[in-house]
């Protein structure tokens, strides 16, 4: 059951910092340079939330002195993105920490339209100012706590995000703050070297803008997946739950576009390269490594049409990435080439980005008082641009999609036959 709030959420910041690393970052590292996945992708900001229902007297200390101790590890989060050179300057200069309290208890949130109040959770760009990494930690009335982690696109990517969070949470519970880190660490630039691409291009964010722009979640649960399945699926191809969602989302995004919902369609999906490629990337690399899958349609068709056209995509585009290494120059241009199908896509093309979280353990990070009750993503808020992710028992899928305020009524009318939960 969905229910509005009875009183509206503020909150009252506490304390605004900068966090810097425990130990000084040597000078021969104060310079990281963007490998050329980095340098393509968006300059926008991605997060996510975890919200506990305990909390403690010493949480925002025991946050902060964890947090010094990790960024010693992921150094270049505490540094400073300068465009013209595209290059972290990796100077020390802190994470922004941000501690607020809100008027309403953890529960008011969860049980009612939360999706409306998830950008008040996260650090404003006002206050971060030019951080790479915010945090800000929102305690309720009832004790409970809402941690809000996000960070510039152009330096880490979804699996990034949740080592990183981790390896804090690791640190935290203080499991392992004495045993010297042996991950990757940030090697994006090493696996991906850099080549001067371009940026995409992305229209900066203002409050208005925010506005214009409304959070629609959708949950899948087993149930609903499994009886999709059985009743859609008359081909030999075997669904995924992520194809099978990402068709549903897609079909109706085409639906809802007001222009023509006949025109050609392309939906984005990016590939996570760690494991996947003919030569070894560490799982625990850091930075951006990921490729693009690019599925076109021509046409408005039906969802087991779609789904058959994603899972024969992605699967011929995995199968690409698997042939290739990625320390030779064919493996290189595989990669960059697969970049380069988003941005070779005709001007007029309705385009749908869908990027799958699922099977990132967000759900079991522990800071020491327990795994998180709820977690949402958050992305910087772009038209037609969707965040998969598990749900809290892995099976079924929770999907939150960023629609213009004008569309969302033919989306959700779109979606009237599909027997998911919408808020």
């Amino acid at each position: 059951m969905v229910v509005s709030i009875a009183r509206p959420m503020k909150v009252e910041n506490q304390s605004i910092k900068l966090i810097k690393p425990s130990n000084p970052t040597p000078p021969t590292l104060s310079r990281y340079k963007l490998g050329f996945i980095d340098e393509f992708l968006f300059a926008v900001d991605v997060g996510v939330v975890l919200s506990f229902s305990a909390n403690n007297p010493n949480l925002v200390a025991r946050l902060e002195k964890s947090l010094e101790e990790t960024l010693t590890r992921f150094y270049p989060l505490a540094g400073r993105y300068v465009e013209e050179i595209q290059t972290i300057d990796c100077s020390d200069q802190g994470a922004s920490f941000i501690h607020v309290n809100a008027n309403i208890k953890l529960e008011e949130l969860l049980f009612s339209e939360v999706n409306k109040y998830i950008d008040d959770l996260f650090p404003s760009k006002v206050e971060v100012g030019d951080s790479l990494l915010a945090i800000q930690v929102t305690t309720f009335e009832c004790g409970g706590v809402a941690l809000a982690i996000s960070g510039l696109h152009k330096i880490l990517d979804a699996s990034t995000l949740c080592i990183f969070i981790n390896e804090w949470a690791a640190i935290s519970r203080e499991e392992n703050s004495e045993i010297e880190f042996t991950g990757h660490g940030f090697n994006s630039s090493l696996l991906f070297p850099a080549r001067g691409l371009t940026s995409l291009p992305v229209q900066p964010v203002t409050d208005g803008m925010l506005s214009k722009y409304t959070r629609k979640k959708l949950v899948f649960t087993q149930t609903v997946i499994s009886n999709m399945k059985a009743k859609g699926n008359k081909s030999t191809r075997r669904w995924s739950k992520v194809q099978l969602v990402s068709a549903i989302i897609w079909r109706a995004l085409m639906k809802a576009n007001l222009t023509d919902p006949e025109r050609e369609s392309a939906l984005i999906q990016p590939v996570n390269l760690r494991g996947r490629m003919g030569s070894l990337i560490p799982k625990d690399s850091c930075g951006n490594v990921l490729g693009l899958c690019v599925t076109k349609c021509k046409t408005l068709e039906t969802t087991e049409v779609l789904v058959d056209r994603l899972t024969d995509s992605i699967k011929t585009t995995i199968s690409n990435f698997a042939r290739a290494h990625h320390d030779s120059e064919e493996g290189q241009a595989i990669v960059l080439n697969s970049l380069s199908n988003m941005t070779n896509l005709p001007s007029s093309t309705h385009v749908v980005i869908i990027s799958s979280w699922c099977r990132f353990p967000f759900h079991e990070i522990d800071f020491g008082f327990g795994k998180p009750i709820w977690v949402a993503p958050w992305t910087t808020p772009r038209n037609h641009v969707t965040v998969l992710m598990d749900d809290a028992e892995g099976n079924g899928v929770e999907a939150y999609v960023c629609v213009h305020e004008k569309y969302v009524p033919y989306f959700e009318e779109a979606l009237e036959l599909v027997n998911a939960f919408v808020v």
